[in-house]
């Protein structure tokens, strides 16, 4: 029989996958590789800390047997805690902050922790702030365990005796520059040290969200106020203890926008779904390896799977709520697809047998003013509220009349995949255009749902 003893046994070990297509698109010539943490049993590079903390605090008993382990995490630490939690009978209570997506909350509360939510926007050492209140319930919580994985030495030293290792052997020790994001610096620090400690000349790169204080704090020594940003996982509003600055060569600063977008992009172009830090990291990971010849071995990490923010920028709801969608994603379908509308339907539309009468209330109910008129699917003429009723002023007998009597010329037709620059084009000359899809009326964009999209 072959079997693994729990489910913590299958941490770790995670392959390396080279990054093509992306690569050939931005003319680079290294090897650029992502270190696959996303196929950890929790999805996330978390995993090892979660195993490394508990396992260190039980041989120093701090934790003991029926205690309840209480932490503040984005979520993936939580996870990774989770699940070995459940493994070796430990109870768990996690604090979280209103930005944490809902996919991580519930995940978290699938493997039996209790959680609690505080606002993203509460300012560090007060009592509102995850961090303070997840102390706070450690305080009163009897026979409780506080890791702390941002000084917690379990944290660094899992990446020091795990993914280091992991990706010299990997790469017959021909990596030259490792990129990573930083959070409580664990994963940058420990796998960092340890490849130093093989080759001093390997490059150890930070990256960083607009809005984190590290690169400020790396090259200046002082602390910025931190402003907010979207990302999850990782940068912090103050340094960390196991952050250290002195293994970090480089820090390079990402956007939110570039984050998610490069995230979109790995999951698409190369088939890699992953979470937005991820993005981060490739996008610092491509910034490196354009100045590389073919001897360049770029790795960055995969930070977890693309499932934890199917309601965050794997959204384009969101990303267009957060007016962050890429320019090349708006397209007539994203439009129609994204754009307010309170009708119980997709496309509220007149048939050219049915009455004046039937249509007008229709229009009413549903408050628009032109709808098209369609038969079987195909589009045959349009309805304009003003045109209708100036035409009943004349003959109030029109009301009981076939649609197909009053309906003036079709609102153009694009294809779903039309581009924004040939719907605006088209809503110059028309007030909507109508979507279609294999041959069929889909959907009806105005020139207001053109203007939402551009806010």
């Amino acid at each position: 029989m072959k079997f693994y003893s729990d489910i913590t046994s299958l941490i770790g070990n995670t392959p390396l996958v080279q990054i093509n297509t992306l690569t050939k698109q931005h003319g680079i010539k290294a090897k650029v590789f992502a270190k696959m943490e996303s196929l950890n049993p929790g999805y996330s590079v978390k995993d090892r800390i979660g195993t490394s903390m508990i396992e260190y605090a039980e041989k120093e008993g701090t934790l003991k047997p029926d205690g309840t382990i209480i932490e503040a995490t984005s979520g993936n630490t939580g996870i990774g805690l989770a699940i070995t939690a459940a493994a070796k009978g430990y109870k768990c209570i996690f604090v979280l902050t209103d930005k944490v997506s809902m996919e991580k909350n519930r995940y978290l509360k699938a493997l039996g922790a209790d959680v609690v939510v505080c606002p993203a926007a509460a300012k560090a050492g007060t009592p509102d702030h995850y961090v303070e209140t997840a102390k706070r319930i450690h305080r009163e919580t009897p026979n409780s365990f506080y890791p702390d994985q941002y000084s917690h030495p379990a944290n660094p030293l899992a990446h020091y005796r795990t993914t280091g290792p992991e990706l010299w052997n990997d790469t017959d020790g021909k990596i030259t520059h490792f990129v990573s994001g930083i959070g409580t610096g664990g994963t940058i620090s420990g796998t960092g040290r340890y490849l130093k400690e093989k080759n001093p000349n390997i490059q150890i790169i930070g990256a960083d969200p607009y809005g984190s204080i590290f690169k400020t704090y790396k090259e200046t020594g002082s602390v910025p106020e931190a402003t907010p940003y979207l990302v999850e996982g990782i940068g912090q509003s103050c340094p960390t203890e196991n952050a250290n600055m002195k293994v970090i060569d480089q820090i390079i600063n990402v956007t939110d926008r570039d984050s998610f977008e490069l995230a979109r992009q790995l999951g698409r172009v190369e088939g890699i779904f992953c979470g937005g830090s991820t993005g981060t990291n490739f996008f610092a990971a491509l910034e490196v390896a354009k100045d590389l010849d073919e001897d360049g071995l770029v790795v960055f990490i995969v930070c977890d799977t693309g499932e934890h923010y199917l309601t965050k920028f794997h959204s384009d709801e969101w990303m267009k709520e957060k007016l962050l969608l890429e320019p090349q994603r708006i397209t007539a379908g994203l439009i129609a697809e994204t754009k307010n509308n309170n009708s119980p339907q997709d496309l509220i539309f007149a048939e050219p047998n049915e009455t004046v009468r039937e249509a007008l209330a229709k229009m009413n109910e549903y408050s628009v003013t032109q709808i098209p008129v369609l038969d079987d699917g195909k589009s045959v003429g349009a309805l304009k509220e003003s045109l209708v009723l100036t035409k009943l002023l004349e003959d109030k007998s029109l009301l009981d009349a076939n649609v197909s009597e009053v309906m003036v010329e079709s609102f153009p037709v694009l294809d779903v995949d039309a581009s924004f620059e040939e719907i605006k084009q088209k809503l110059h000359e028309r007030p909507a255009v109508l979507i279609e899809e294999f041959n069929r009326i889909k959907s009806i964009i105005t020139r207001s749902d053109v203007l939402d999209i551009q806010r």
